[in-house]
């Protein structure tokens, strides 16, 4: 049983001396902020160029339906009017930044018209942004539907 708290005791230690602590960064989420609203605009009103700013070649977007969509995907779907955003707003956005990465939470709510059908929409997002060289750029969404 000592051996057996003594490996513990050992890999505890060892565990611990990997890990390193992350420092907040409160001055970034200015930056962090002003690329999501980019992103917002760039979703009512979609350029492959502003969105292609905007979003890292890695993106892995999960939509509250289940679709997982990819830069290209996300994009695609945008600019072909599959995923038209009429007007977006976003509400309750905090920002947390550690290191390069940013974790922004919102509520999006907005005018769809989705492959011309009209809709609306309400939703919870979670975005992981990092900063590639000196920008901001999308790497994660998750959208939720709210609870009931």
């Amino acid at each position: 049983m000592l051996k057996k708290l003594i490996l513990i005791a050992a890999a505890t230690a060892a565990f611990a001396g990997c890990t390193t602590m992350r420092a907040k960064d409160p001055a970034a989420a200015p930056a962090v902020a002003a690329a999501a609203e980019k992103l917002r605009v760039a979703m009512i009103d979609p350029t492959p160029e502003a969105l292609g700013a905007l979003v890292a070649d890695d993106l892995s977007y999960g939509h509250s339906g289940g679709k997982v969509d990819t830069k290209t995907s996300f994009i695609s779907d945008l600019m072909d009017g599959k995923s038209d955003f009429v007007t977006i707003t976003i509400t309750e956005q905090t920002i947390n930044v550690i290191d390069n990465v940013a974790i922004v939470r919102h509520t999006l709510t907005a005018d769809t018209n989705d492959s011309g059908k009209p809709g609306k929409v309400s939703i919870k997002i979670l975005g992981v942004w990092q900063k590639q060289g000196d920008y901001w750029k999308l790497l994660a969404r998750q959208a939720v539907r709210p609870p009931q």
